[in-house]
């Protein structure tokens, strides 16, 4: 039976010594790119023995090469997921102090980055949101069915209910700390010393200031400041739990302080020191300035929407709805939550839970698009996804899974989702929507709201507009949606082409001396097809290439051109099924079914991309003569490598025949380089 690509995986991993073996994991267009602490216990024919292995290569006295074809990616990511690599490929980048994107870049990348930032600080911790807002369901419902009170004071709920309050809180009250985890971690800042910033906000000792503290009263009535004065500077001693403006904020100063530090603190002792001055530093500056700030700016947004409601109703309607799609992702829409019970304690009724139901359910309406939209396209990832966060806001009334996993992550969708809010919180201004309990806004809460009637208008109107722009205008921009698409394509491509692999090396390996490309009982060879050069240079024969995996065909069949142009150009009609960020390499897959690699270089992935000009994306539609790639070759050989670039065809197993028509000379672009021979199935007789 042809084995997983797990299997593979896990096959590879133990035969390269294990996890504890491996320093560093990448890959290119082809080979997985190990570096090893000892490569004397790499059994290389152990590693060769599975079929879905195309070649081992050894690299220097640390490196080791496994070549897997085009469906490399695969491998790559089973490979991390296994016990133990997490850690590898994290150890590889740690200490670099280098920011990481890994979005489209638009017309403006800061905002681009910021909204990556926001996206990736959350995205970590997204499993425990979802999971914790379903308890907040299951709690939600026992109110509902008059189980239980949601709201009594815990003290006096019954102990089973306690417990599962604490289940989620565990993840909303700490929450900062995992925020500050998660943000450093995406700047390039240590993930440890981002969690422990925040933490002290949270410790017995510091909360326990209050009992010192001096009592300084609030705008909100029966509130109170406490306030302790650290060499005569006031620093105010309040509750953090939920708040993530000021540990985001604390991590983007980490950042820079941690990356000053380490340019002027010798590299012996950076694990000793750099660590201590951050927190000596980080610490009280975010108890004294970041964390007050943070909070007093929602603090102040509250009165700002307090004194709006006196002046119209209706504007404030429309206002929340608008302003809490941008409040949410740094938490300063916490504090309004004290107003809403203030209000309902003194006036017997809310003014903001109504409308803000117009941003929860736009924000549902853009997530149960994404479900559509992803079950169209065969997305599972995604779908599960969306689908968890749209009955997680549905059921729950909980708004952060769809926010923090779709939509700070994609930011077209904010366009779909701002007119829902707007429409909806038209609607319940026109009705002048008022709450009467402080409730979580989904479908089990409707009838908390005054007059139901209008407020059900209101959240219809803001989910299905919300939804019917996603459905039929999407939720990304073009460029990441034929990204994503395109990944989809051609991982489903590349796990059908690593099967056809395996299958076509057992049966090869079933049979005496027969070759990978033998015709079956049921197939005749075809019309040659002739592929031109992607390039001009001299040509040189495959075996003669400075490559070990190149020259023995282990990657594909074809030819090598040492180029003399700095252009590689498509040499007909097709797709981009790869096109690495690096420039060094691109996969096509022409419109008469041969899959061609250009390869440009040898080793040059090493380069990361200087001298290298991408003009094409991945899915991207070329024809014949459309520019792929410019390089520069004075700066490939400046850095130790051969500009010598192998043009393969990539898919030969699944061809008659693959020949090169040329050994020597010259060519041009466009000129004949392989002719590639198609099988054809015959009927039998």
């Amino acid at each position: 039976m042809a084995s997983s690509t797990t299997t593979t995986a896990e096959h590879i991993l133990r035969e390269m010594g294990g996890p504890e073996n491996i320093t560093s994991l990448t890959h290119c267009a082809t080979r997985l790119r190990f570096q090893v602490a000892d490569q004397s216990i790499i059994d290389t024919d152990k590693l060769d023995s599975d079929p879905a292995v195309l070649g081992v290569v050894k690299q220097g006295s640390t490196g080791m090469q496994v070549i897997m074809g085009g469906g490399v990616a695969e491998y790559y990511s089973a490979l991390n997921k296994l016990p133990g690599m997490g850690d590898n490929k994290k150890a590889s980048n740690e200490g670099s102090n280098k920011k990481e994107y890994g979005g489209v870049r638009g017309k403006f990348a800061g905002v681009d980055y910021a909204f990556e930032f926001l996206s990736d600080t959350f995205r970590p911790v997204l499993w425990a949101l979802l999971g914790a807002s379903l308890i907040i369901t299951l709690l939600v419902l026992a109110d509902t069915f008059k189980l239980q009170d949601f709201h009594q004071d815990l003290v006096d709920q019954p102990a089973e209910f306690q417990l599962a309050h604490a289940m989620w809180r565990s993840v909303f009250y700490f929450l900062p700390i995992m925020v500050g985890a998660t943000a450093a971690k995406k700047l390039g800042a240590n993930e440890w010393v981002g969690a422990a910033i925040p933490a002290a906000l949270f410790t017995p000792e510091f909360l326990g200031m209050k009992e010192i503290a001096e009592e300084v009263p609030t705008a909100v009535e029966g509130q109170y400041n406490y306030v302790v004065h650290i060499f005569n500077i006031p620093m105010y001693i309040q509750d953090y739990g939920g708040q993530v403006f000021p540990p985001i904020f604390a991590a983007i100063i980490l950042y820079f302080l941690e990356k000053g530090l380490k340019k002027i603190i010798p590299s012996a002792v950076h694990m000793v020191f750099v660590p201590f001055i951050c927190l000596l530093i980080m610490i009280p500056l975010t108890a004294l300035v970041v964390g007050p700030f943070g909070v007093g700016l929602g603090n102040a947004i509250a009165h700002f929407l307090g004194w709006i409601n006196g002046i119209s109703p209706f504007i404030l309607s429309v206002v929340i709805p608008l302003l809490y799609p941008f409040l949410v992702p740094l938490g300063l829409h916490w504090p309004l939550n004290a107003i809403m019970i203030v209000n309902i304690n003194t006036l017997g009724f809310d003014y903001i839970q109504g409308p803000m139901g117009a941003w929860n359910f736009a924000c549902f309406g853009v997530i149960t698009g994404v479900v559509v939209v992803s079950w169209r396209e065969h997305n599972k990832q995604m779908r599960q996804l969306s689908f968890g966060a749209s009955m997680a806001g549905l059921l729950g009334g909980i708004s952060e899974p769809s926010l923090y996993g779709v939509l700070l992550r994609y930011r077209r969708s904010y366009y779909r989702l701002l007119p829902g809010c707007f429409l909806g919180g038209v609607v319940m201004g026109i009705f002048n929507i008022k709450a009467y309990a402080f409730v979580f806004t989904s479908l089990l809460t409707i009838p908390a709201m005054d007059p139901i009637a209008g407020y059900v208008i209101g959240i219809a109107v803001a989910f299905f507009t919300s939804f019917l722009l996603v459905v039929f205008l999407d939720y990304r921009t073009p460029e990441e949606r034929d990204e994503m698409r395109a990944q989809i394509a051609a991982e489903r491509e590349a796990a059908n082409e690593a099967e056809d692999q395996r299958v076509a090396a057992a049966g090869a390996a079933g049979a005496a001396g027969g070759a990978g490309t033998a015709l079956a009982a049921d197939e005749v060879a075809g019309e040659p097809v002739q592929v031109g050069s992607p390039l001009a240079g001299a040509v040189v024969p495959l075996a003669d290439t400075p490559d070990e995996a190149f020259a023995a065909g282990a990657v594909g069949k074809g030819v090598s051109v040492d180029p003399t142009g700095d252009t590689v150009y498509a040499p007909a009609a097709g797709k981009v099924m790869a096109a690495f960020p690096t420039g060094h390499a691109i996969g096509l897959k022409l419109d008469d079914g041969v899959q061609l690699l250009i390869h440009i270089g040898i080793d040059t992935v090493n380069m990361e991309g200087d001298g290298f000009t991408l003009h094409v994306k991945k899915g991207e539609r070329v024809e014949n003569g459309t520019p792929l790639v410019s390089f520069d070759r004075a700066k490939i050989e400046a850095a130790g490598y051969s500009p010598i670039t192998p043009v393969l065809v990539t898919n030969h197993k699944k061809l008659a025949d693959v020949t090169p028509l040329l050994s020597g000379g010259t060519v041009e672009v466009g000129e004949p380089l392989i002719e590639a021979t198609p099988k054809i199935k015959v009927a039998q007789q």
